[in-house]
Formats: C-alpha cells, structure tokens, sequence
C-alpha cells in the first residue's frame, strides 16, 4: 500500500510541475522567422514547429540536440481472445529484434540519429536479460480487459510512474527530445478500447485491423471491446480509473513519458494510434501536456483520426503507415531539426543584403 502511496504522490508532484508552453517564446520565433530570406511564412508549418519547440523549451533560440525514442513493450491479456494476426509470443520476440537492431525502429532512429530506450513494461513471457532492453515489469502482462480491469489501479500507477522517471533521467542527461514507440500484441485493441471511453464513440468507428486481421478477427475485436466496456463501466473524468480498466503497461508507461517530458520542458513526438492514445491519456490526467505533443503522423488506423482529432493535433506526415514501434516519430524527428535548423542558421534580409518585400 506504501509503493501506491507513494507512486500516486510521485505522479500528482509531476503534474503539479507541467507549465503551460510559453507564447512569448513562440512569438520571438516567429519575428526571427520574418527576417530570414524568404517570403513570410513561405515555409508553413515548418515555421509553426519551431515555435512550437521554441514555446516548449521556453527559449527564443532552440537548436537541435540529442533525441532518444523510448519504446515499451507488454503483453495484453485480451490477446487470447484471438483479436491480433500474431501469436502474443511475438511481444518478447520482437524485443530481441530490438536489442539486435533489426526491427524498423532501429533502422529509422540510426537514420534520425536518434538513441533508442527500449523497456520490457511486462512481456509475458521475460526474455533473457537483453544487453539494450531495461527491465521494469509490472506483471507478466495485463490480465483482459473483456472480462473486467484490465490492470489494478496501483498497477497503472506504477507504470505512470517508471515513465516519469525514464523521462526524468533522459533530461538529466540532456535530451531535448523524446519520441513515443510501443510494441504489443492486443494493444490495438486496448488503444481503442480506450478511444472509445474517453470519446464516447461506438467501438465501431475506432476500431481498426491493427496488425491485418481479416473480418472475422476484426468482430471478435469489436466483440471484446463491447464486453470490456460493459463489465467495467469506466467514467472518463477519472482518467486513471479508466486507464487501469482497459489499458496496458506499455501505454501507461508512455503516458508517463509524456508527463515526466513536459515537466521537465521537452517535446514528445508522437507515433502513430497506440502512443497517440498513450498521450491523450496524459492529456486527461494534466490538459496542459497538449501543447507539448507533437504529432508524427497519420495511421491508416481509423481509430487513430479520432485521438489526433480529440488531441487537437495536425499530424506533419501521412504515409500510409501502421507499424508503431516509434517508426513516425523517428520520421518526424528529422522535420524538426530541419525547422530548427532553418531558425539558427538562415541568413536575415540584413545579413544577406536582400531587399525585404514585407518591410
């Protein structure tokens, strides 16, 4: 009862701490933006992600810096009602794949030359002790969310909290931005699960084929998040009541990334529908993470529209893509050093000697 005391404390104190992005800052940019040779507002929304960073970071002059992509795996009792096209035994494999560096994700993070943190938040099965892969187990996975609280509320809290520190330490070793990746099998299912409680949609317009089921599979999906929904009547004001209910160790997890990161004043680029949800979790439990997020880009998950809609978010990417891991917000992260890039090292109208036509 102590560790969920002090658990509960530790979240409350990270909340207390997340300001509202600074506006001044953002406005700065926005002038050191004018003055550079080009048309005014030429480059669109490249411009409003440096303010963005700007107004996060609390800085006139944000520049690039390291970037790390945090990655959390778990493995999802509702699984077993057959709701993904992959065995749940993929979860640890996939984790091995990661500390070999093959997946996906570690292909596009070498290439944003991003670090990846990956964290085993409870596989069902632990793999061995993986050089690459940090251990923080809640439990062997969460138990289904079909037939009631997919996790103890002390277990989602705990999760919450082993993300705030993660977030905690990257600042402290100078990371000015973190991405978002999750691994899971079922977590689609639990992301819109979720999805579906805090919008008070129909599973059915939130619900998607995740990692390719055919039709079948996607009834049985809507079949148990209709039962999940039933047996634990969550109340979306209570935000943590509702992510103990229907969520995962890996999504909790994230959305304490995404609190521990705007404490401490630092982006978090989102991936795709899973980490979307994951923040808008975050969003529930403290409104003001909002303007620290930034979205990657666009799922073909239907589910994933509504989250970026709900988060008031315009995602900078729209591939086509589905695969998680963190891989859009690995794509995304070079967009904003790009916009950085354009801030610091862009020659003014008066340093280029180029007449300005918006004077």
């Amino acid at each position: 009862m102590s560790a969920t005391i002090l658990t509960e404390q530790t979240v409350e104190q990270t909340i207390s701490e997340i300001e509202e992005i600074d506006a001044t800052a953002a406005r700065a940019v926005q002038l050191a933006l004018d003055r550079k040779t080009k048309p005014r507002r030429s480059l669109g929304r490249l411009e409003d992600l440096a303010c963005q960073i700007a107004a996060i970071r609390r800085t006139a002059t944000p520049a690039p810096g390291e970037k790390v992509i945090v990655v959390m795996a778990a493995d999802h009792g509702v699984a077993e009602e057959g709701v993904s096209a992959y065995p749940a035994e993929v979860t640890a494999q996939m984790l091995l794949n990661f500390a070999r560096g093959g997946a996906a994700i570690n292909v596009l993070a070498r290439h944003a030359g991003a670090r990846l943190v990956v964290v085993d938040m409870g596989v069902r099965v632990p793999p061995p002790d993986l050089e690459g892969v940090r251990s923080v187990r809640i439990a062997p996975g969460t138990r289904n969310l079909a037939n009631g609280p997919a996790m103890t509320r002390g277990q989602a809290l705990a999760s919450l909290d082993a993300g705030i520190a993660i977030a905690r330490e990257l600042a402290q070793e100078g990371v000015t931005l973190i991405g978002l990746g999750e691994m899971g099998i079922g977590n689609t299912t639990a992301a819109s699960a979720l999805t579906a409680a805090f919008t008070g949609l129909p599973p059915e317009e939130v619900t998607g084929h995740g990692t390719g089921v055919d039709q079948a599979g996607l009834m049985r999906k809507l079949a148990c998040i209709r039962r999940g929904l039933a047996a634990n009547r969550p109340e979306p004001q209570d935000a943590l009541g509702t992510l103990a209910a229907l969520g995962g160790f890996e999504l909790a997890g994230l959305a304490g990334v995404a609190l521990g990161a705007a404490a401490r004043r630092l982006p978090v680029v989102l991936d795709g529908f899973p980490a979307s949800v994951a923040a808008l979790v975050a969003v529930r439990l403290c409104p003001r993470v909002q303007g620290y997020l930034v979205p990657s880009h666009r799922s073909v998950e239907v589910g994933h529209r509504v989250v970026l809609q709900a988060l008031g978010a315009r995602p900078l990417l729209d591939l086509d893509c589905r695969l998680g891991e963190g891989s859009g917000a690995a794509l995304a992260m070079g967009l904003v050093d790009a916009a950085l890039k354009v801030l610091g090292e862009m020659a003014t109208f008066d340093t280029a000697g180029v007449s300005d036509a918006g004077a």
